[in-house]
């Protein structure tokens, strides 16, 4: 790996660390919405859209049409795959317990791993399946004793956003060229578009509308965003092992901003998830890489 590779990776790292933590408030926003959910799902997904087509054309600029007319089928793809892991991760949250859904999204690591693997022969590296091992220990803590009480069909979307995730980060990772941002608000828009037909946009309160709109811009898009940039620069398993993160600050806002105190076991798993997860992160900036002692020069 050469020295600018390294950066990049890094970068990475860091970006899908704040995609997760962007994600992870979730649980807030749909504890305190009080509007159905296909109502909510529509209302956040066209805010959030919105959102990130903005970002691609401030970024992009005069570049936008050419490369709007240039996308073609992993565009396309990356699009249906977030909209169903929009669609199916908010609504496993509404459905059934939040440990019922993050203990199946925990499992996101391996799956993914496995579809890179299948799909582009991408090998995780050992210290990835060590940390992945590690944070599916901690979940399995933070569970250890609670009941499985959510409702089946919470627990089935709770698979369908693990599978939508992993097949998400595998595409992407497949066509690094492609720019994926408008994929991000093409899949927000498909998401209110599928939604809309069950929802009842009109009805929901000033209250539930604002806070819609924040949870498309601030929980999505800009989750999306980051995850976009950084996924491109790391290994797909590596992605959505950082993604996990998701996983012990979920409850973390929860306590801190609704005054719910977790369990004992959930301290102490989200103890060890993060420190799995961290010290992945840490190991991977002191790594030094080989062109950086010992420089290749070309013909």
């Amino acid at each position: 790996m050469t020295s600018d590779e390294q950066k990049q990776h890094r970068i990475g790292l860091l970006l899908v660390a704040g995609a997760a933590l962007a994600w992870s408030t979730s649980a807030l926003f749909v504890r305190n919405i009080e509007a159905g959910l296909t109502t909510m799902l529509f209302w956040r997904g066209l805010f959030s859209g919105l959102a990130v087509f903005v970002l691609f054309l401030v970024m992009e600029r005069g570049r936008a049409p050419a490369i709007l007319r240039s996308l073609g089928w992993p565009t396309l793809a990356v699009a249906l795959l977030s909209a169903a892991g929009m669609i199916t991760g908010i609504g496993a949250l509404r459905l059934t317990t939040a440990a019922d859904a993050m203990v199946i999204y925990a499992t996101v690591p391996f799956m993914t791993a496995a579809i890179a693997y299948l799909a582009i022969g991408e090998k995780p590296s050992r210290s990835t399946l060590f940390a992945s091992v590690a944070a599916l220990i901690g979940v399995g803590v933070m569970l250890w004793g609670a009941q499985m009480g959510g409702s089946l069909l919470g627990q089935f979307l709770a698979v369908l956003m693990t599978l939508s995730m992993a097949g998400f980060t595998t595409v992407m990772r497949m066509h690094r060229e492609v720019p994926m941002l408008p994929a991000m608000a093409f899949s927000a828009w498909i998401c209110s578009f599928a939604c809309f037909w069950f929802a009842e946009p009109m009805s929901i309160s000033a209250q539930d509308f604002l806070l819609c709109m924040t949870f498309g811009i601030v929980q999505n898009a800009a989750g999306l965003a980051l995850y976009t940039f950084g996924s491109k620069r790391v290994p797909a398993a590596e992605a959505t092992l950082l993604a996990a993160l998701e996983v012990p600050f979920t409850p973390f806002w929860v306590f801190a901003f609704m005054g719910e105190v977790p369990a004992p076991q959930t301290l102490f798993g989200g103890a060890i998830v993060l420190c799995a997860l961290f010290l992945h992160i840490l190991l991977e900036f002191r790594r030094k890489p080989a062109a950086e002692a010992e420089p290749i020069i070309a013909p």
